[in-house]
């Protein structure tokens, strides 16, 4: 009796195999450019034909293929790229597998036309059916041209399952254009059913970036670039403006070769921290620059996905890269008014005004002198201001603060600016609109800020950093405040008090749910402490619930939201100064902790336009 287990026929074998390696026209497409590339060639050409089902075609003017090359390249695993174990350590190429071609071959009609520059004559080579193979000397360029024809001819139930030719075609065009944005020194064109679709010039990553997205493109975008021994990263970030509410304009390339990594996509979205709404997906361009060895692209036949030595490692360094290049651009977004379909007008914001690097003067300036000492407000310098601490508070427990009279005439010196100061540039004015907006002139026209996300924000900040320095900023209440809560919140405030007391409160727990205020932070105003408290509660427990948010960030987002200054308070002209000069010292100051702007600008040429001048 014959046993049940029989190794497969060569035929049957290689169109299995060519399933992984070529699900669709786009696999091709991808196969061959990747191939022309690591033959060195300076221009290519993709030519498709019904979205690749009837033709695929790729020309190059590469190193090209002597005949036995020619043969042996259709072979399974036969390969220029790599020939020892140390080598497929180590890839420094786009292919290696050598498989790509032997799999196109066994689901397709294939033609290789071929000669390098030190033959008179070319190579044609010919599989018309499977295990037939045809060739003969030709006149040809140097360089290569692969021509696959009928592409699934031979597995009908592949052909099938192909989607529509727009989709087919989609794909095919998004696989070109990760790939030509990769090689902007080489020039690619592109035919579709005989007519020119793309032509990029060879030249730099940015003259590529205009031919592939727009002409004005980078006028959206903000540059990353950083180098060590180990990795290098550089490359471009959308902001806020252009984000995108469905997935695939991330560009990866590692070495080169795109891929998809989704710890570094989730580095990238987590350093755009609250500024992205749920669904946002933000655009990037990044190349990573690493020691081959280090990371591994041999996971699967498509060499989509990648694996590093030290994952944890790349996450940080691509998160603090890119938080660190987020930092240095100034990211207001600038407002228009656009035509909808309708004829009505609506203001919305302007992706496509250019920022400079670490270029921060489009910002309110109260005078010469103001700018300078900008930097040495403090939150001693917002407590004078916002404090309003009356008769309830004893004093302020401050660990290693030294008092500096400096900062009290500093104050003084900043309300009477103008006075002092009448022959300087004129500052900027800056009003309260409604009790809820700042409104003040910057160089390219008018700054507005929302007052209570703006408050929210420094607050937000300052409590995160007290909750990890664990030095409290507590002040004594004159009369302790005693209060009874339900079972809940009470064991709520339990949990969250070891935060609490970090942030400066100060809290006494007695029998029956009672609780006593003793101290509460420098943020809180005198007679406020109570409600304060309340909704710091609630809105901890909504941020548990609703947002499944983690318990330090919740306790800072918490106590921001419910100890800002609100919608409706009235502030005096220093107080939306020191407000304004405090919000630009955050490391976020265009988002408030849970993704509301808090500023926007409209340029003089808006205005310009609105009233006819233009």
């Amino acid at each position: 009796m014959s046993g049940r287990i029989k190794i497969l026929p060569e035929n049957l074998a290689n169109k299995i195999a060519a399933g992984e390696v070529v699900q669709r026209p786009e696999s091709v497409v991808k196969e061959l450019l990747e191939n022309a590339i690591d033959a060195e060639a300076k221009n290519i050409e993709l030519i498709i034909k019904q979205a690749g089902k009837s033709l695929i075609q790729v020309c190059d003017d590469g190193t090209g293929m002597t005949e036995d090359d020619a043969i042996l390249c259709i072979q399974k695993h036969a390969t220029s790229k790599i020939s020892t174990l140390s080598d497929l350590e180590a890839i420094r190429t786009l292919g290696f597998r050598g498989e790509a071609l032997s799999s196109i071959a066994a689901v397709s009609q294939l033609e290789i036309r071929t000669q390098t520059a030190q033959q008179e004559v070319g190579t044609l080579v010919r599989i018309e059916k499977e295990g037939e193979i045809l060739k003969e000397k030709v006149s040809a360029n140097k360089g290569t041209c692969i021509s696959v024809k009928n592409l699934f001819y031979n597995t009908p139930a592949r052909r099938k399952f192909l989607k529509t030719d727009s989709t087919e075609l989609k794909h095919i065009i998004d696989t070109f254009n990760r790939i030509a944005l990769a090689h902007p020194e080489i020039s690619f064109r592109f035919f579709n059913n005989d007519s020119l679709v793309y032509d990029y010039k060879s030249g730099t990553l940015d003259e590529r970036i205009a031919q592939v997205f727009a002409d004005n493109m980078l006028d959206a975008l903000i540059s990353v670039e950083e180098k060590t021994d180990y990795l290098n990263i550089y490359g471009y970030l959308g902001k806020p403006s252009i984000f995108r509410k469905s997935k695939g304009e991330q560009y990866l390339y590692l070495n080169k070769r795109f891929v998809i990594n989704k710890n570094i996509n989730h580095a990238v979205f987590t350093a755009f921290e609250n500024i992205m709404e749920k669904g946002d997906y933000p655009f990037f361009v990044l190349f990573i620059e690493i020691d081959p060895s280090k990371v591994d692209v041999n996971i699967h036949p498509s060499k989509l996905e990648v694996k590093f030595d030290d994952e944890k490692d790349i996450y940080n360094f691509v998160l603090a890269v890119v938080k660190k290049s987020i930092g240095s651009h100034d990211l207001v977004p600038t407002m228009s008014f656009e035509q909808t379909e309708s004829t009505a007008e609506k203001l919305s914001f302007n992706a496509f005004t250019p920022v400079r690097k670490n270029d921060f003067s489009d910002r309110p300036v109260f005078s010469k002198s103001s700018e300078r000492k900008q930097e040495r407000i403090t939150e001693e310098d917002i407590e004078l201001v916002f404090g309003n601490l009356a008769t309830n508070v004893i004093k302020k427990e401050k660990s290693n603060f030294i008092p500096e009279p400096e900062k009290t005439e500093f104050i003084q010196e900043y309300k009477l600016e103008k006075k002092k100061n009448p022959d300087e540039e004129e500052p900027s004015f800056i009003i309260q609109l409604h009790n809820k907006y700042i409104l003040s002139q910057i160089k390219s026209g008018l700054m507005i800020i929302d007052q209570h996300v703006a408050h929210e924000r420094i607050l937000y900040e300052k409590a995160l950093s007290r909750l990890e320095t664990d030095i409290p900023f507590s002040q004594q209440l004159l009369f302790p405040i005693t209060l009874q809560f339900d079972a809940a919140s009470y064991e709520i405030l339990k949990e969250m008090y070891s935060y609490l007391q970090k942030l400066g409160f100060q809290l006494k727990f007695s029998p029956r749910y009672y609780i006593t205020i003793e101290g509460v932070p420098d943020d809180i105003k005198n007679g406020s402490e109570e409600r304060i408290l309340k909704e710091v509660i609630e809105e901890y427990k909504t941020n548990q619930l609703e947002k499944k948010l983690e318990e330090k960030d919740n306790i800072a987002k918490s106590y921001s939201c419910k100890t800002a200054i609100k919608a409706g308070d009235k502030l005096t002209e220093s107080e939306m100064r020191l407000l304004i000069d405090q919000l630009f010292a955050t490391s976020m100051p265009y988002v408030c902790p849970h993704g509301r702007p808090i500023v926007i600008k409209i340029s003089l040429e808006e205005f310009d336009r609105r009233f006819g001048r233009t």
